[in-house]
């Protein structure tokens, strides 16, 4: 089992803002890179997607756990890898949840498309070709955008947006906006 660390961005800006490769050849070193995402993603239980610049591979691959709700109630499913990746149509674009391993305890409301059409590989090389709808498509796209250097951070229009969860007096959790100067 390989677990690898999570590059936060406070540490790794320029690693995590770099673009990622296609993968060209379907070869061990991707099947590696593909298991050491999984271990990773299973080490972080909070977590629903995973994509490859996170763990410092800069490779077109990602992560992702689905059948989740923006809420927590749905129980997420195994991690599935998209190689290559390629959005072909996103629509239906809404605010909703956001989050990121490489971002510890800091949440945003960010607009993503809540219909998305992907092609690419699986993990045994075969291709795809899936219409992912609602939650899912957001994961989807969050991860994706990883590939291109894009931040959940970036999607982030106004500052009541961008929060963290603690607890009130009563134990239950409320939203604390960040103060960003």
């Amino acid at each position: 089992m390989a677990v690898r660390e999570i590059l936060l961005y406070s540490k790794d800006k320029k690693a995590l803002r770099q673009k990622s490769k296609p993968i060209e050849d379907f070869n061990q070193d991707i099947k590696q890179a593909i298991r050491d995402l999984k271990d990773t993603l299973n080490a972080h239980t909070d977590g629903i997607g995973l994509a490859a610049p996170q763990i410092n591979i800069h490779k077109r691959i990602v992560l992702v756990r689905l059948g989740s709700t923006c809420d927590g109630s749905g129980e997420p499913g195994p991690p599935v890898a998209l190689v290559n990746p390629k959005i072909i149509k996103a629509g239906d674009e809404r605010k909703d949840f956001d989050g990121c391993l490489s971002f510890p305890g800091l949440y945003g409301d960010t607009f993503r498309p809540h219909h998305l059409w992907v092609t690419g590989t699986d993990e045994e090389g075969q291709p795809f070709d899936q219409v992912y709808e609602g939650f899912d498509a957001v994961v989807i796209h969050h991860e994706i955008d990883h590939l291109d250097g894009v931040l959940f951070i970036d999607r982030i229009k106004n500052r009541e947006d961008l929060y963290t969860l603690q607890k009130n007096e009563n134990g239950e959790l409320v939203r604390v906006l960040v103060n960003v100067s």
